[in-house]
C-alpha cells in the first residue's frame, strides 16, 4: 500500500525509503559519506521528486541519519575534532550560497540532472585515480592491528597547520588549503543537497593522502551539520520563491522517514568500517559514482 507524500507528491510503500536509505548508507558511512549523493538520483529517478525541494529532503536525511555513523566514531576514538571543525568552517558559508545557486538559477530538473551527474563523474573520477595508484591497499586488520591502533590522535592544529597520528604514522596538512577546499565544495553540496561530504570525503583520500579510516568521522559530522544550516536556509528562503509557484520548502515527512533507514545504516557502517579494506571502499563508490553519472549526463542528451 502506497503513502502520498503531498509536499514532494511522491507516493511510495511506507517500507521503502528507510530500506532504500539503509541499504545506501550502510556502506558509504564506510567512506565518511551519508550516501546523500546515491539518495538524491533514486528520489528524482525512480520516485519522481524533481522540483527544487529535493535537495532540503535530502538534507532533512542527513540530520536524521547521521548521528548513528557520528556517535560511533566518537565511542571508538576516531573523532578528528579539528578537522571537522576546518571542514564545517569552510563549508557552511558555501552551502548557503549554493542553495541561492539552486533556488535562482537552477529549478529547472532537465540542466539539474547534468551538474548532478558532472559533481558525481568528478567524484568517482578522484576516488578510482586513488584506486588505481595504490591497488594493494588493505585496511590493518588484515595485518594483525589493535583496537586501540584504530584511534586517531591530534598532535598539533593551528591556521597554518593541521597534524594528526593514526596508526603510528603521521599525516599533516594545511589548514588553509582544506578550508578553500570545504569553502569550494560547500556551494557545490549547497545545490546538490548533499552538504558536501560525498565530495570532500574522497578529495581528503585523494588529494591529501589522508586515510579514510581516520578522516570518516569528521567529514561525516562536517556533513550534519552544514546540512543543519542548508535546511534552515531553504525553510527561510523557500516562501519567497513559492509565490512563483517554486516548491523549494523540504519534505520533511519523507526526508525523515529516509533518515530512519540511514541512522542505522550509519551506524552499523561506521563499525564495520574497520574491517573492510580501503581499496574495495574506494572501488564501490567510485563505480556506483561514474554509472550514476553517466546515466544523468547522457540523459541530457537523450
Amino acid at each position: 500500500m502506497n503513502v502520498h507524500f503531498p509536499v514532494s507528491g511522491v507516493d511510495a510503500p511506507l517500507w521503502m525509503p528507510p530500506l532504500v536509505a539503509f541499504a545506501i548508507s550502510f556502506f558509504t558511512s564506510m567512506g565518511g559519506v551519508s550516501g546523500a549523493f546515491l539518495l538524491l538520483p533514486f528520489q528524482m529517478s525512480v520516485l519522481g521528486f524533481t522540483s527544487p525541494a529535493v535537495s532540503p529532503t535530502n538534507l532533512v536525511f542527513n540530520i536524521v541519519a547521521i548521528p548513528g555513523g557520528v556517535y560511533r566514531y566518537v565511542r571508538e576514538g576516531r573523532m578528528l575534532w579539528p578537522l571537522t571543525l576546518i571542514i564545517v568552517v569552510g563549508t557552511l558559508p558555501g552551502v548557503i550560497g549554493g542553495g541561492f545557486v539552486r533556488l535562482a538559477y537552477l529549478p529547472d530538473p532537465k540542466p539539474f540532472r547534468v551538474f548532478v551527474g558532472v559533481v558525481l563523474l568528478y567524484v568517482g573520477v578522484r576516488v578510482l585515480l586513488g584506486y588505481w595508484r595504490n591497488p594493494r591497499t588493505g585496511n590493518s586488520m588484515e595485518n594483525g592491528t589493535t583496537s586501540v591502533q584504530w584511534k586517531v590522535r591530534t598532535l598539533s592544529f593551528s591556521l597554518r597547520q593541521y597534524s594528526f597520528e593514526f596508526q603510528g604514522t603521521v599525516y599533516r596538512c594545511r589548514t588553509t588549503g582544506i578550508f578553500l577546499l570545504s569553502l569550494l565544495v560547500g556551494v557545490v553540496g549547497g545545490v546538490y543537497g548533499i552538504g558536501g561530504g560525498a565530495v570532500i570525503a574522497p578529495l581528503l583520500v585523494a588529494v591529501y593522502g589522508l586515510p579514510v579510516h581516520a578522516v570518516a568521522g569528521a567529514t561525516l559530522m562536517g556533513t550534519f551539520i552544514t546540512s543543519l544550516a542548508g535546511v534552515a536556509f531553504y525553510q527561510l528562503v523557500a516562501p519567497h520563491y513559492e509565490t512563483s509557484g517554486l516548491a523549494g520548502s523540504p519534505d520533511w515527512a519523507l526526508g525523515a522517514l529516509f533518515g530512519l533507514g540511514g541512522i542505522a545504516g550509519t551506524y552499523f557502517g561506521a563499525g564495520t568500517q574497520r574491517f573492510i579494506s580501503v581499496k574495495w571502499l574506494k572501488l564501490m563508490l567510485g563505480l556506483i559514482s561514474l554509472f550514476v553519472a553517466v546515466r544523468y549526463i547522457a540523459g541530457y542528451f537523450s
